[in-house]
Parts: structure tokens; sequence; C-alpha cells
């Protein structure tokens, strides 16, 4: 009788767990759902302890705000409350939690969160949201007691976000912003620059935006679909299309993003995909043809190859003098450490016809294209070192040979990021296939917004393994982490951009953070429909429905 007692309670244990589990994404570490539950009513308050007076002030800001959007339960900062959600900064490092890992404990008289960092308890709040969400069926909502560790098993957590072909304004920028946060994302990779558009302002080079940042749209191309949220009429007439961040913008994000834990990465696209800059500035290219909007007459197959410019001209002081001085503002703008500079799908024709990249190359003793592109990178890369930073290239900036401290970004499969640790150099895993979100989730003919490449489905994304198996347990510690990409030449609204990240985001929180063994895609499923499809309904996002089973939940 006692063993009976004993399995059945452990039973109990595990099913209970496998449920509270079941409504948090991505899954935690460690969960124990124990006896008892919180009554979350206007008893609650909020207090931190070990905190500076501001990172205090805005935490309990942020969190109060958040679960007040959920509950409408107006969360108090005074500490006489009967019932309180602690937030505690330990004092003393517990090596279990890392950077980034948090305690939360939920009894029937207070919540506790405690980590060895502002991160740390950053994300048990969001664990703690996406709880109070999972259970406001009733009021007062009544949180089951539970107990969870937990941390990521995978530090980079990326997303990059192209505003070049399309501009998406500082409100959606925040919106994705948020839902990074919300499923523990921390490194927003923002491509700002491209040959279809330039999106920064740089005071010292003002054509950048007046010029650079806007082009003539062609109704009807492949490239600009119209979806239910498209707004300037399809009428057949040409129209300008465009935008830019200002500098004060710029900071906005960037502080918006740092209170959620975010890293801001910029973009500045060198030597190729430049053909915006160079609109504006031709003098830098190797052609110096005065261009009209290549940026979108290029795609439309009305402009020549040979009669635009998208490479900068490697064989000019004035080139580097000019990226130099796009950089230090760049640096001005934005604290992270890495700055990423682009180095991908260089058209090395132009080099090739270009008699000052020619000479430049027997001068340095370079043996072709591929050795410029790298004596290109490299003194970026030397410039940007002595001002603190450190660059991140996708792949093709392994050819010729990349700078020693470069960290790469793998983006055509995992070849490059293979090579790369093998030469010890860090790898951040972005590989297109099945990590670029503008290809489909399933059949194009089953989607709303027509064909877009390829299909990436949810259960590829949600599987897929971030270190190659090529690798030794030595090689592997270089792949510091995986970013998923969402190109825009197809996507001209938020409606539509969210589409194609949901329920893909989560997929892809979960595949880095959760450790191996608290991985399986049919009980995300469950969680996706338990907790956050109809969270995201309910909040007016749209996302792919292909999982959300309405009639069971």
């Amino acid at each position: 009788m006692k063993n009976i007692k004993k399995y059945l309670l452990l039973f109990m244990t595990i099913t209970s767990t496998i449920y509270c589990n079941a409504q948090i994404i991505p899954a935690p570490e460690h969960l124990v759902l124990v006896a008892g539950t919180f009554s979350f009513d206007t008893k609650v308050g909020m207090s931190t302890k070990g905190l500076t007076k501001t990172d205090g002030a805005k935490l309990v800001s942020y969190l109060s705000s958040k679960i007040q959007s959920q509950t409408a339960v107006v969360i108090s900062s005074r500490k006489e409350r009967t019932k309180n959600i602690y937030l505690e900064l330990l004092t003393k490092q517990n090596a279990n939690l890392g950077e980034e890992g948090y305690f939360l404990s939920i009894s029937s008289t207070e919540i506790s969160i405690s980590a060895n960092s502002v991160a740390g308890l950053f994300y048990g709040g969001q664990t703690l949201l996406q709880y109070i969400v999972a259970n406001n069926s009733q009021t007062p909502i009544q949180l089951p007691n539970i107990d969870i560790t937990d941390k990521p098993n995978i530090a980079w957590r990326g997303m990059v976000m192209d505003v070049s072909r399309h501009f998406y304004n500082v409100n959606t920028i925040k919106e994705l912003l948020d839902l990074m946060a919300y499923y523990k994302l921390n490194v927003f990779h923002w491509h700002l620059a491209d040959n279809e558009g330039w999106r920064l302002e740089i005071k010292k080079y003002p054509k950048l935006t007046e010029v650079g940042a806007w082009r003539t749209e062609i109704p009807g191309s492949i490239f600009y679909k119209k979806d239910s949220t498209y707004t300037q009429k399809l009428d057949g007439e040409p129209y300008q299309y465009g935008g830019f961040y200002t500098q004060s913008q710029i900071k906005e994000v960037v502080a918006y993003a740092k209170d959620r834990n975010i890293t801001v990465l910029p973009e500045i696209d060198i030597p190729g995909h430049s053909g915006a800059a160079l609109t504006a500035y031709p003098e830098f290219s190797c052609e110096k043809h005065q261009q009209e909007s290549p940026n979108s007459t290029l795609w439309n197959g009305v402009v020549k190859p040979e009669n635009i410019n998208l490479n900068y001209c490697a064989g000019q002081e004035s080139t580097f003098k000019f990226l130099e001085d796009v950089f230090t503002e760049v640096i001005e703008l934005f604290p992270s450490k890495y700055i990423h500079i682009g180095g991908d799908e260089v058209d090395k024709s132009y080099w090739k016809k270009c008699p000052r990249c020619q000479q430049t190359i027997k001068e340095h003793g370079l043996k072709d294209e591929d050795e410029l592109q790298s004596y290109f990178i490299k003194r970026m890369a030397k410039f940007l070192e002595r001002n603190d930073r450190q660059i991140i290239g996708w792949d093709e900036i392994l050819e010729g040979g990349a700078p020693a401290n470069a960290t790469i970004m793998s983006w055509r499969g995992k070849k490059g990021g293979i090579e790369a640790a093998k030469l010890k150099q860090q790898v951040i895993m972005a590989p297109n296939n099945p990590l670029y979100f503008n290809r489909v989730q399933e059949e194009p003919k089953n989607e709303p917004f027509g064909e877009i490449y390829s299909t990436n489905t949810l259960e590829k994304v949600y599987n897929y393994p971030l270190i190659p198996s090529e690798l030794s347990t030595d090689e592997a510690k270089y792949i510091i982490g995986g970013q998923f990409a969402i190109w825009t030449e197809f996507i001209s609204s938020t409606e539509h951009l969210k589409y194609m990240l949901l329920p893909r985001m989560p997929a892809f929180a979960e595949n880095l953070w959760s450790t191996p063994r608290n991985k399986n895609f049919d009980r995300f499923i469950e969680r996706l429909n338990q907790a956050h499809y109809d969270h995201w309904k309910a909040n007016g996002i749209r996302f792919h429905p292909k999982y959300y089973k309405k009639s069971v939940y």
C-alpha cells in the first residue's frame, strides 16, 4: 500500500509538472508544482532587494504595467501589502544560474524571483507574466504554486530584422522588441542599410537619408504584393516609398531594448549591398555613375547591372574615410560591443574592371579580388577595434581570410560556421534553411500572402540542431549562439510581418533556451494552444494558424 501511494504521488507530481510546464515558453529547466494557490488580487504589492534605485524602479514599473494590462489588477509598490512579489538580486552569486538564470517561487502568500543579475530578474518576470496569462480565466486569478529554476542553454539568441527592403516605424520595432522579450530573446540585429534603402540618419552625410531612404515604388511588382493592411493604393502609378530613423529615435529604441535585456546590433553592409548609399554618394563607388533609385529599379529589371553602383570602391582612400565617418556616428548611437559589417554577396566583377582596385591588389601583394575583400574588411575591422568594437560578418568574409577577431554569422547553411569554428573564431548560426522566416510556413498554395522562396516549417525551426555534428567538443565551444532572420522584400505590413514570425519565434526561442531533455515538439504545440495562441488573438496579433486547435482548447 505504501508503494502504491509512493508511485501515485510520483505520477501526480510528474503530471502536474508537465501541465504546469505546458504553459511556459521556452520550457524551464526545472519546474515543480506544489500544493496550494496564490490569489492574484488587489492585495498584491511588489518590492525589490539588492537592486539600485534606478534598476529597481524600472523593473517594478515594467512588471506592474504588464501585469495590470493582463489582469486589470493594480500592483502597489507599498511594502505593507499582505501579499507581495519580491524581486531579489542575490548578494552571493549562484553559479548554477549563470548570468541570465533565475529562481521563481510561488506560494500562497508570496511570489519570489531571485537572480544573479537584473537580466535574470527580468526573465523571471517574463515567466511570471506568461504564467498569469495562462491562468487568467477566473477572477481573482488563481496561480497554482510552483518552484522554477531556469537558465538559458545558449547565450546569444537573436533576430535579424530587415528594414531596408521595407521600412517599419518605431512603434512596430517596439512591438517586435516586446515579443522578443516575452520569449527571452536577447539580440536585435537591425539590418539598417542595403541596396533598397538607407534607414539611419548620419549627420555628416545627410544625403544618405535625403536620397538613399527613398525609392520609386512600382505597384504590382512581385516584390510588393498587396496584403490586407497595405496602406498605399496600388493604382498602377509609381509613388515615393521609404523612411528612416532619426538619431533620437535610434537612441529611443536602444534604450527601450536595454530595458528588456536586448542588445541592439546595428548592421551597415559593406562593401556590397550598398546601392542606396551609392545612389546618394556615387563618388565612393568604382563606376561613379549618378543613378536614380537603383534600389527600386534593380529588382524590377529596369536597370542593367553595368549601369548601377552596388559596391564601394576598394581602391580609393576617400571610400574608407567616408565609412570611418559613418561608423563613428554608428558607434556613438549603439553601445553594443559588436558592429555587423555585412560582407555578403559582394559582386567582385566591379573590382575586376576598376583600375584603382587592380592597382590596390598590386600594391598590397594581394592574390585576387577575394583577398581584396579581406583587405577591405580588415581595414574596417582595425578601425572599429581602435574604437573598442568588434566586427561580425556574414560567412563570405572568410573568403580571402577573415580578421582574427571577427565573429562569423553563418547563413549559407552550416559550412561557414564549421570552417570558422575550426579556425577558433566565434560563430553565430543563422542558416537560411530553416532560420529564414521570410520563407513560408507550409505549402505556398495554402498561404494567404503567396509564394515566398521556399518553406521553413515550424517543426524544422524547433528541431534545428544548432551545433554541427562535424565539430569536436572543443570546436563546438566557438558556437556562441543563433539567430533567425526575416528579410522583407515581400513583407509590406506589420500584420504580415507578425504572421511570418509567429509561432516560429517562440519555437526558435525554445530551441536555444531549453535543454534537450525539456524539448518536445508535440508538448510545445500543446503549450501554444494552452496559453499563447489565444493571447496573441486577444491582443490583435496575427499568427500562422496551422497548429491552432480551437476546438480542443
